[in-house]
């Protein structure tokens, strides 16, 4: 039995405390501050997420029956429901978003791998919309009785760790959030049919990056060249220029068309990418992977907080997302760094209801043996860090 410290104090040992100091001192997260720091703050909110809680309310009830542990736990002597509230309400979300950018590139550096072998990374972006209720989350206008926000999100594929985000009101068309996305030259960018926007598509060629986007079913174009001999599922694989007015003027270059035939959805796919120098099926490849994006989202919905908030305010909600990130990456380093021969389910099923007892997390994660392999894959939705 280990009798140093308790499993979460274990968890957030992984955590640089020191970069976070520097990033509240920048902020001055801290001035005036004298016992509920950004750090217990942070702590708080993260013990929420891994413990599952569905208000604030229920955050501060699960810390008062261990009210003794909570100075151990790291969350300084005291929490109580309006000094977080008010926190939440008034410290600059820009601490936590910070040191969540931190994380995900430290998650992303011990992840690091090249599944593709393309020579750049491989990103899909997308957004997710989380409905609001306009009567209580009034910044959050969407329509005339509802409400929401969209977090747009780019999304490493082969470390599959998240890399920017974008928040934004949920009436905010995706392809306006292309513009905010640091391109990175080589690197290659995957979106869904939302993302035509052959102005910002041709800023992507103009670094010296790709891009494979699902083609809309009204696009005018013309056919200058074609391949023959093609492989198996690929209908064409062409090469075109945009004739409309505006296509044309934003995007003047020759794309490279992909018409492809999906035997298991039994339907055709259409792409458009500027990338010439991999195969018509690479391109079909890299756009069925996009679908990873969407497992995240839905991994992050269902066993995560970010549905419900705690707090009203944007800067609540904003701090809570980024929270939730934080968690996130967190769990994503310790199941690296511990060679964890195991699903992200399992591993926050096991931490949700062990974050006070004093167990090393080794012997935490080595002593449950599960009889039946279908009770370790059903119902658990998507397996994130599975490759």
């Amino acid at each position: 039995m280990f009798q140093d410290k308790y499993v979460f104090a274990q968890l957030i040992s992984f955590l640089n405390r020191s970069k976070f100091n520097r990033i509240v001192v920048k902020y001055e997260g801290d001035k005036y501050v004298k016992h509920f720091s950004c750090w217990n703050q942070l702590l708080a909110l993260m013990f929420g997420q891994l413990s599952n809680r569905e208000s604030l309310r229920g955050l501060i009830v699960a810390l008062d029956a261990h009210y003794s542990k909570t100075y151990h736990l790291g969350m300084g002597e005291n929490v109580s429901k309006s000094s977080l509230a008010r926190a939440n309400q008034d410290r600059d979300y820009h601490i936590f978003e910070e040191y969540a950018y931190y994380l995900i590139n430290q998650a992303r550096e011990k992840r690091t791998t090249n599944i593709f072998n393309l020579g750049g990374n491989v990103y899909a972006f997308d957004s997710t919309k989380i409905d609001l209720c306009l009567s209580v989350f009034w910044w959050a206008k969407f329509r005339k009785k509802k409400g929401g926000i969209k977090v747009h999100t780019l999304y490493d594929i082969e470390t599959q760790i998240p890399t920017f985000f974008h928040i934004t009101e949920a009436s905010v068309h995706d392809s306006k959030a292309m513009k905010e996305i640091p391109y990175e030259p080589d690197s290659f960018y995957i979106f869904d049919r939302a993302y035509n926007s052959f102005k910002m598509l041709y800023k992507i060629h103009q670094i010296g990056a790709y891009f494979v986007v699902r083609a809309k079913k009204n696009l005018q174009y013309k056919t200058i060249k074609w391949k023959r001999r093609l492989p198996k599922n690929v209908l064409s694989d062409v090469t075109i220029d945009l004739i409309g007015f505006y296509p044309k003027k934003y995007y003047p270059r020759s794309l490279r068309m992909v018409r492809y035939w999906d035997e298991e959805q039994k339907r055709e796919f259409v792409f458009l990418t500027n990338a010439t120098h991999i195969s018509a099926l690479q391109v079909a490849e890299l756009y069925k992977n996009r679908w990873q994006v969407e497992l995240f989202f839905k991994w992050l919905k269902q066993h995560l907080k970010i549905k419900k908030f705690w707090g009203t305010t944007e800067n609540a909600v904003r701090i809570q997302i980024y929270a939730a990130l934080c968690t996130y990456c967190l769990v994503a380093s310790v199941q690296h760094e511990m060679k964890l021969d195991r699903s992200t389910y399992e591993v926050l099923q096991i931490l949700s209801i062990s974050l006070t007892d004093k167990t090393n997390l080794r012997e935490l994660f080595s002593k449950t043996k599960f009889q039946n392999d279908k009770e370790r894959t059903r119902l658990n939705g998507p397996n994130l860090f599975d490759f």
